[in-house]
């Protein structure tokens, strides 16, 4: 027999969401709050030659500057106030939260509830301003380096220009921050994943565009270009079945008798995600790959001869960036999840509230078995996303396929769309919810 909740999602239709006002100033919120990012994408930093910067920008973009660009929503290309978009504050976030697992400091004001999360969130805003300063000061300081064959890429180099150069990015990331926040408080979804998601929607039609060139001009057989687009929807499919997928572990209360009465006795389900962690992991191994390469790209053709092997090193198919980033999502698997999820306080609410696991004592036993499931499943997990973020570099190498078609992208891309459509169903079952209210205290007046 279907909840009370499906009865309620079944009966959803337009009607009902045009009845939704708080929902609709929330989507609108929303909307006009990424036209604003996608126009700050368009806005070049000062003293740079936007012409010099596409030329060389497109000599370079095989490497991982490619995915930067992804990621940044093309901001980087065009080297605009927000060309390092949301990363820095995905990187102090990274910092942050390895040091709440580290730091008994941070731990105790994690444990302080909103107030330890007011202050953990304000560090996380200091040290975004400080990650954000070094990597715009190093920025400048490759664009002043960088020239191609129609001049250099900076025509007035000097200390203003680093000046100027690191005040606009800095202000860029600290309002995309600020963005995100708004988004997530007053719009639907959370705000710092849309920012991302906005960026890589924004640039398919351009992939797409140069995937059909490429099989215009020959370089690709049309075979190859429908095989391409055949396996992004099955990854799709793929990521959308993963995301849904859980493991229910049977939870049993036991009966209780007051007075006359039996209370308790009923079952229910513990759901553990296979991908606990989400999209987290390949966005927090991007975020640390990118900083160390990105300034190895910018330097190798005026830097040392270590300076180019490590550029080399990181390129598309290259061993040891893929085995670096395959590490980093294991490993931000496996950290996040102990983040999100504490086998121990759980087995603690459960034998509080009388709840046992059919075969499994209370306390710590539960705890060990909680553990244990949740471990295999996050093994599973992490080599989904693995698998999943492996699968473009494979494609660019062989095919030079746009970043677009792979991995990392369609994950942000069909997460962050189920998690919208939650949010949305879930604004729409509490606008229901309340109807009902008002029609049950309407239905009690007219009565008395």
């Amino acid at each position: 027999m279907a909840s009370a909740a499906e009865q309620l999602a079944a009966n959803m239709s337009l009607g009902t969401f045009a009845k939704a006002t708080e929902l609709k100033k929330r989507i609108w919120f929303t909307l006009g709050a990424l036209i604003v990012y996608r126009l700050g994408t368009y806005i070049p930093l000062p003293g740079i030659d936007p012409h010099v910067l596409q030329d060389l920008f497109r000599q370079n973009q095989g490497g991982i500057l490619g995915m930067f660009d992804m990621l940044a929503g093309g901001g980087l290309s065009r080297m605009a106030i927000f060309a390092l978009n949301i990363m820095p504050y995905i990187s102090a976030s990274i910092i942050l939260q390895l040091m709440s697992a580290i730091s008994p400091q941070m731990e105790a004001l994690k444990k302080e509830g909103e107030s330890g999360r007011k202050k953990i969130n304000q560090y996380t805003r200091y040290l975004t301003v400080i990650i954000t300063a070094m990597q715009a000061y190093g920025i400048a300081v490759g664009l002043e380096s960088m020239s191609s064959s129609m001049g250099p890429a900076v025509p007035d180099a000097g200390w203003f220009f680093r000046f100027t150069t690191v005040v606009t990015l800095v202000g860029g990331t600290l309002f995309l921050m600020w963005l995100g926040e708004q988004i997530t408080a007053r719009g639907v979804g959370n705000g710092i994943s849309l920012i991302i998601f906005t960026g890589i929607v924004a640039n398919l039609p351009h992939a797409l565009a140069a995937t059909l060139e490429l099989g215009r001009t020959g370089a690709l057989h049309p075979a190859v270009i429908i095989g391409i687009l055949v396996m992004a929807v099955v990854v799709v499919a793929f990521i959308v079945f993963m995301e849904r997928a859980q493991r229910r572990l049977l939870v049993q209360y036991p009966k209780r008798q007051m007075g006359n009465r039996v209370y308790g006795g009923e079952s229910t389900h513990l759901p553990l995600k296979i991908n606990t962690s989400g999209v987290i992991p390949p966005i927090f191994a991007s975020s640390i790959l990118l900083l160390p390469s990105t300034v190895a790209q910018f330097s190798a053709d005026t830097g040392p001869a270590w300076m180019r092997e490590i550029t080399a090193w990181l390129g598309h198919g290259q061993p040891l960036y893929m085995a670096m980033f395959a590490a980093l999502i294991i490993f931000f698997s496996f950290f996040y999840t102990a983040v999100v999820f504490n086998p121990a306080d759980t087995a603690e609410n459960l034998k509080k509230h009388g709840g046992f696991i059919p075969g499994i004592r209370p306390g710590k036993n539960t705890s060990d078995y909680l553990d244990y499931v949740l471990t295999r499943l996050t093994v599973l997990g992490a080599g989904y996303l693995v698998f999943i973020s492996i699968l473009p570099e494979f494609l660019i190498s062989r095919f030079s396929v746009p970043f677009y078609f792979g991995g990392t992208s369609l994950l942000i891309v069909v997460t962050v769309t189920m998690d919208t459509v939650a949010q949305i169903q879930s604004h729409l079952l509490a606008h229901q919810y309340e109807g009902l209210i008002k029609k049950s205290k309407l239905r009690g007046k007219r009565k008395a």
